[in-house]
């Protein structure tokens, strides 16, 4: 079977409801999707990650993804882990999907791998954020490697 660590990154609810969606669609594909709604890196057992975060502030993490940023800046290689990234933003701003951009250059400095270019979602588009995700979810389920 599949495994998957969906990492929340979210200050005010979409991106854990998105994540949410993508949990629901990838276990009914029989893939075991495990949510980390206040992320830490002892509590991730798996080294295939799908980290959904929003962008706070000025280009910030969410509040309750902060402590995992930290753990993972301290590590010296992750060369083990394999992610995707779906990033919630609002263009109208300069620091669009910052956060998801920095997580995404953070793993990559770290060693680990990207499965796929993220998906950086407009909030400001006519279609829901979780709609724009599931249509985007059969193209990392096909780069998912295959469970033991």
């Amino acid at each position: 079977m599949q495994h998957l660590e969906i990492i929340i990154g979210s200050q005010m609810g979409s991106a854990e409801y998105v994540a949410e969606q993508l949990k629901e669609v990838l276990q009914d594909q029989d893939i075991n999707a495990v949510l980390h709604e206040t992320p830490m890196l002892n509590d991730i057992t798996q080294p295939v990650w799908l980290v959904v975060t929003s962008t706070y502030g000025a280009g910030d993490y969410p509040e309750n993804l902060l402590p995992f940023i930290s753990q993972l800046d301290q590590q010296d290689n992750l060369d083990h882990i394999q992610f995707a990234i779906v990033g919630l933003g609002d263009t109208s701003y300069d620091t669009y999907n910052h956060a998801a951009r920095n997580c995404e250059q953070l793993l990559s400095n770290k060693g680990a791998k990207q499965l796929l270019p993220s998906l950086e979602i407009n909030v400001l588009d006519e279609a829901l954020p979780e709609d724009t995700a599931l249509a985007w979810l059969p193209q990392l389920v096909t780069v998912l490697p295959q469970g033991k």
